[in-house]
């Protein structure tokens, strides 16, 4: 009878001491072990590579305890390099464990060719929204005379005329000739010398011609051009009138554009003005 209850005693401490090991054992593995393994509780914040050419990404990745992996599919965009990197997955500031796997998607050696869109008769605000979603990039805009504002009468890459569908370089840069507005009419200036200021005006606007800038002067001398008795070239100075234009430009009969400027002086004495007059002979 003894023999029986020491044998049990012995089988429950035996199992006791099984369970207590297990537990401990588990304990240790899950709380020590294992965490220490995997530097459990401790994380690496992502660093923003994008932008960062391939031969810069090992020792940048290495010294951070993270590992990378180049995508296959590969994506083009002009705002960087060749073998620049486009994308990164995880996202920066990202927390990851040390020697996470980076992947990232790099920017192409040769840009992808995409064709060319009709951007003829079309304005220019429309011809930049066009060349954005081709990935095409608008360069410089040349203006000339057109009888219609800002609307596209060529296209061009690298100097020359570019077709519509013909296939270019995505980022390739795409010049624009535009129409100016002005047409190709062509009319000679308006004498105004001597005029007053209101009618000088008058004179302009209804040649087609704008108002440019104004001057008033103290003094007001014109100098007229002459033919002496002999044939030979000459000038005389008159003084004009007060309030009248004595000078102005471009010169009387100039040739100039449709909707040009024309800048006047005007004699503006001191003394009380009198009522324009034309020049006294």
């Amino acid at each position: 009878m003894d023999f029986l209850k020491s044998a049990k005693a012995k089988i429950l401490f035996h199992l006791s001491l099984s369970i207590v090991l297990g537990i401990g054992f588990t304990l240790f593995f899950f709380h020590g072990f294992l965490p220490s393994s995997t530097n459990h509780g401790e994380s690496i914040t992502v660093p923003n590579v994008v932008g960062l050419h391939l031969d810069e990404l090992d020792d940048f990745l290495t010294n951070r305890r993270l590992r990378y992996e180049i995508s296959e599919d590969s994506s083009y965009s002009a705002d960087f390099k060749p073998l620049e990197v486009l994308k990164q997955f995880p996202l920066p500031n990202a927390k990851v464990k040390e020697n996470r796997k980076i992947y990232l998607t790099l920017n192409t050696v040769k840009p992808p060719l995409v064709k060319m869109p009709n951007l003829i008769d079309g304005s220019i605000k429309n011809a930049q929204i066009v060349l954005k979603s081709y990935d095409l990039r608008l360069g410089k805009i040349t203006y000339i005379p057109d009888e219609i504002f800002n609307t596209v009468l060529k296209q061009e890459l690298d100097g020359r005329e570019v077709l519509p569908n013909e296939q270019v370089a995505k980022g390739s840069i795409i010049d624009i000739v535009s129409g100016d507005g002005l047409g190709v009419v062509s009319l000679q200036t308006p004498n105004l010398v001597g005029l007053d200021e209101e009618s000088a005006r008058i004179a302009i606007v209804g040649s087609g011609l704008n108002v440019g800038d104004v001057a008033y002067d103290k003094e007001g001398r014109v100098v007229i051009a002459v033919t002496n008795n002999d044939g030979s070239a000459g000038s005389v100075v008159k003084t004009i009138a007060p309030g009248a234009v004595y000078k102005q430009f471009p010169d009387p009969g100039k040739v100039v554009r449709l909707k040009e400027f024309i800048s006047l002086w005007v004699y503006k004495p001191d003394s009380i003005n009198t009522k324009p007059t034309l020049l006294d002979e």
